[in-house]
Formats: C-alpha cells, structure tokens, sequence
C-alpha cells in the first residue's frame, strides 16, 4: 500500500492553521482593548478579575482563577496589582483566617463602571470588519469550540463549581 505523501512545510501552512489564527487573535485582541482602555491601566485579565469580584464579592483566589480560568499563580501577581492600584482588598475569611477573601475598594468600584464603554468599543472593533451575520456566526462558533475543548486547556473553567461550592450560584 502506498504511503501517503507528507505535507509539505511551508510559513502559509502556519499561517492557515487554526492555532496560529487564534493566536494572532489573542495577539490583535489585548492590542486593541490596550488601546481603548489605555486611560485605565488595566489588562484583559485585570479587568476580568474586577468583574468576577464585584459579581462575587468575598470571593477568594483559588474560586477567582476557576471563575475566570486563568492560572492560579500568575493570578496571585494580578490581584497583587490590583491591590497596589486600590482596587481590591483582602480580608481574612470569618472561618478561616488563612483565607483571604476579596472584595472592590470605593476605587475599584468607580473604575469598573468608567472602564465599561472603553471594554465595549474594544470588543466592538475586534468584530468591525465583518458584517452581523458573520459575526453572530463566527461568536457561535467560537463559543461551541471553548465549550467542547474546556478540558484541554490548562486552566478549565470552573465557574459553575467555584460559585456552587461559595453558595452564590447564578
């Protein structure tokens, strides 16, 4: 039986593969919510984290970082500038001192309602180049391929367990 001949190496078979796409993406994606929210000083993850607590206020890292799937390490380092910008506090659980749960400063507050138009026009410009049936498709389609691949990542998200095991489902 003949084997089959091996693809060929070339930069365009990089360039057409869905995982440089979506890196280029990624890459394109935090460049424009830099630029649009530039006035904040706050990353995607940053502001992702915001928005997590202020919808779970006393939530403490470990739900946070399955909340929103990110590394539970590097997410430490995050909630350390958000702290140092006054945007979050900690304080220690009532049942167990060793916790420390977070909760928006006044500042982190104010910011989060100021940052929203900024985070809505970036998220308006990624998808301007298409036209609204392409992009309601292609946000179908991104959603169900984050959906059935949530276990291969290396953070899964985790948000319905985190916010069960805190009481505050929903």
């Amino acid at each position: 039986m003949p084997s089959k001949p091996r693809p060929s190496i070339t930069i365009d078979a990089i360039y057409a593969a869905p995982g440089y796409l979506f890196r280029r993406m990624q890459q394109i994606a935090v460049s424009i919510f830099m630029e649009e929210c530039k006035a904040f000083d706050l990353t995607p993850v940053q502001y992702a984290a915001l928005v997590a607590i202020h919808t779970h206020p006393g939530i403490d890292a470990t739900r946070l970082s399955a909340v929103i799937a990110f590394d539970r390490s590097t997410l430490g380092s995050v909630i350390e500038r958000l702290q140092a910008k006054d945007y979050v506090e900690r304080k220690p659980a009532p049942e167990d001192k060793r916790i420390r749960l977070l909760y928006l400063t006044r500042q982190g507050t104010a910011t989060l309602r100021q940052i929203i138009p900024a985070v809505e026009r970036a998220q308006a410009r990624m998808l301007d180049p298409l036209k609204p049936a392409e992009r309601k498709a292609l946000m179908g389609l991104m959603s169900r391929l984050v959906d059935l691949n949530n276990e291969a990542s290396r953070v899964p998200l985790r948000a319905e367990d985190a916010l069960e095991h805190l009481g505050k489902a929903g």
